[in-house]
């Protein structure tokens, strides 16, 4: 069974990275066939309840697989060792459906062109928000984010236990880096039709409802050590200036 795990946990991770690829060009409009501005929109009031309908069913399936009390009755059905794989692919096959689905509203807001320099500053912040969320599963651990850590456990017959909390790299600087890279990506864009800015809406109020739900979850799992984490570690938002802590006074 060990085996069996470990090459179904690798094909959704291959689907998930596909999924993740196209969505950078689906944002982007860029390598793709189907962009989020491109494609049959029909009429408005259809496209924008449709939109909705996609966005609304891949943040309830994200947001609800990934609690402890769902997954408690989950893996009583789905072994412990692939629950994680399935969340993922569940994930990614919903983005498959929203690309597919996904109606235009191609109105436009604003259209920069990308020769300008504040076209090129949005194009360049757009990729680096991108960047932003990719290096920033790597600073926790890309491999168990995804799955492959736990089937690889199930494989060599080994126990498994969850990564450390750790305060590296960029969550030194914001508790959600990952969120923070997607938020980027959303709103950056030198050309934001009413489709685009609807996604970004919908995809922010969903980033800080799983914020809010994910931290809950933490504050139980770790308790003070987590508490004193949010209290020293702005959420998404980088402090320009350190707090200076207090001189600490030693007693005589």
């Amino acid at each position: 069974m060990g085996f069996v795990a470990a090459v179904y946990g690798i094909v959704c991770y291959v689907i998930f990275l596909c999924s993740f690829l196209y969505a950078i060009g689906f944002v982007g409009g860029v390598f793709v066939p189907k962009s989020i501005d491109s494609g049959h929109s029909g009429a408005p009031v259809v496209a924008l309840v449709i939109d909705l309908l996609l966005l609304g069913a891949f943040a309830v399936q994200h947001s609800v697989m990934a609690r402890p009390g769902f997954k408690a009755v989950w893996t009583k059905i789905v072994p412990r060792s692939i629950e994680r794989s399935t969340y993922v692919l569940f994930s990614s096959l919903l983005l498959g459906l929203l690309f597919w689905q996904w109606r235009p509203l191609p109105a436009t807001l604003w259209n920069i062109s990308p020769s300008r320099k504040l076209g090129m500053l949005l194009t360049g912040l757009f990729w680096l928000g991108w960047v932003i969320l990719l290096l920033a599963t790597f600073m926790i651990n890309h491999f168990d984010l995804f799955g492959l850590r736990q089937v690889y456990l199930r494989l060599r017959g080994l126990d498994y236990s969850p990564p450390r909390f750790t305060q590296r790299a960029f969550y030194r600087i914001v508790r959600h880096p990952i969120m923070l890279g997607f938020l980027i990506a959303f709103w950056a864009t030198p050309h934001m039709t009413y489709g685009h800015l609807v996604f970004a809406i919908a995809t922010t109020g969903y980033i800080l409802v799983g914020i809010a739900l994910e931290e809950h979850d933490l504050s139980a799992a770790l308790g003070a050590q987590y508490q004193a984490y949010r209290s020293s570690v702005p959420m998404l938002i980088p402090r320009l200036f350190r707090r200076q802590r207090p001189p600490r006074v030693i007693a005589p």
